[in-house]
């Protein structure tokens, strides 16, 4: 399993580098083409919406995306979705519904990508483990935590590389590239098998799982979830309010990039350590605990500003936790959960955790108006350190005692014990203990 789970963890790095390339080429197309500023935020915006959605919708979809072949057909709805604007272009005739109909179709596919590709590797890695193969990763938590990894590392790099492709090329031919590099993913893909090495047919598709239910079913996921979408309907605090905070101190772009910048670096050192310590976490209280931490850096970013030095030091310890956080919860979900139901809770942790940050990012420009860039630091920070201390003491409780075994009938593979021996041929595979 080590080469489809490399091959699928590399072009999912290359479709995040991508779609970060496009949101800095997509709104110069827009307001090129049409002359209007309002314009510039279309797509992005309308792309939002499935997103929100994607529980209601993408019920009876996910059930079929287990295999590479099923992320590639996505990722040639998502590459129909980013021709939409520059196929527009070259008629003259970018306008609203371009740009909206852009924005749906990639928000659909993006909506259905994200937890497909975790729910994948997770599939991928446990039965590798549980076969026996040594794979570079180990278990289905550490390639998660690589592909946080990298996901993290196009965070950084990709938005200026897009700005510098910009000025080389301009922002039509940068689209017709993203175009292409996500139909060679797609192609790509076809060689990830799923970890039953088929797709389903038609009558053998589990009836779909409602996302509330799963999260009723596995309450240790939904404490985690739920803290992580806390944290992400609070992201608008750091971002507007250093913005503002920036402003307000002379000092206009200065401050949000000091943040910005140790916040990312801090990240990207912290993802490159948690792969190989994830599976030595606590896992619920990892992925509630964290949460504070990054609540409390908010909550000192004011008395800091505008001390450049200081925002970023403030800023990179909030970094440096949030990977453990993500990790600890994307194990939880890949142990707790197989299946319709592990496909359920990635999606419910994307929608609450993405969703709610474009949310928070909708409303938290009049909040910062009304109350003050400060106080709604301090605010979100305070809001993300009482969700988790609410959270730990829920992880306390359901801690007191191991989880019980999952039913027989959910036909998840047993994890395998990853040590560095490879298991014997045909040596049965260990029972699920559950932890």
């Amino acid at each position: 399993m080590r080469r489809p789970l490399l091959t699928l963890t590399a072009f999912t790095f290359l479709t995040w580098v991508g779609a970060r390339i496009t949101a800095v080429a997509l709104p110069l197309v827009a307001l090129a083409e049409t002359g209007e500023a309002w314009a510039t935020g279309l797509v992005g915006g309308m792309s939002g919406l499935p997103l929100l959605t994607v529980g209601w919708w993408g019920r009876g979809l996910r059930e079929r995306l287990v295999t590479g072949r099923a992320l590639a057909a996505v990722m040639l709805v998502q590459a129909a979705g980013l021709a939409i604007v520059p196929l527009a272009a070259l008629g003259g005739h970018v306008e609203a519904v371009s740009l909206c109909a852009s924005g749906l179709v990639t928000g659909v596919a993006a909506a259905l990508l994200g937890p497909a590709e975790r729910a994948l590797v997770a599939d991928l890695a446990e039965v590798g483990g549980a076969a026996g193969f040594e794979t570079a990763g180990g278990t289905p938590a550490r390639w998660l935590a690589w592909q946080d990894l990298a996901h993290r590392v196009s965070m950084i790099f990709a938005p200026p590389l897009g700005a510098w492709l910009v000025v080389g090329w301009g922002p039509g031919p940068l689209l017709w590239c993203q175009t292409a590099v996500v139909l060679g993913c797609a192609g790509a893909m076809l060689a990830v098998p799923g970890a039953g090495g088929r797709a389903p047919a038609t009558g053998d598709v589990a009836r779909p799982a409602r996302v509330g239910v799963v999260l009723r079913a596995h309450p240790q996921v939904a404490v985690g979830v739920v803290t992580a979408g806390v944290g992400g309907l609070c992201w608008f605090g750091f971002t507007l309010g250093l913005a503002v905070l920036g402003v307000e101190h002379g000092r206009p772009g200065a401050l949000i990039a000091a943040g910005m910048s140790g916040y990312g670096a801090a990240s990207v050192a912290a993802s490159l350590v948690a792969p190989l310590l994830v599976d030595r976490l606590p896992r619920l209280a990892t992925a509630v605990g964290t949460w504070a931490v990054l609540g409390l850096a908010f909550a000192a970013l004011p008395v800091v500003v505008p001390n450049l030095v200081g925002v970023a030091l403030v800023s990179a310890l909030g970094g440096a936790a949030t990977p453990w956080g993500i990790a600890a919860l994307n194990a939880l979900i890949s142990e707790r959960t197989s299946g319709a139901d592990r496909r359920a809770a990635f999606t419910a942790e994307t929608v609450l955790h993405s969703g709610g940050a474009s949310l928070g990012l909708l409303v938290g420009g009049a909040l910062i108006g009304w109350f003050g860039a400060g106080p709604v630091l301090v605010a979100t920070g305070a809001v993300q350190v009482a969700a988790a201390v609410v959270g730990l003491l829920v992880a306390w409780r359901l801690g007191a005692r191991r989880p019980a075994a999952r039913p027989a009938g959910q036909g998840r593979v047993a994890p395998a014990v990853y040590g560095r021996r490879r298991a014997p041929r045909g040596a049965p595979a260990p029972a699920d203990g559950g932890g």
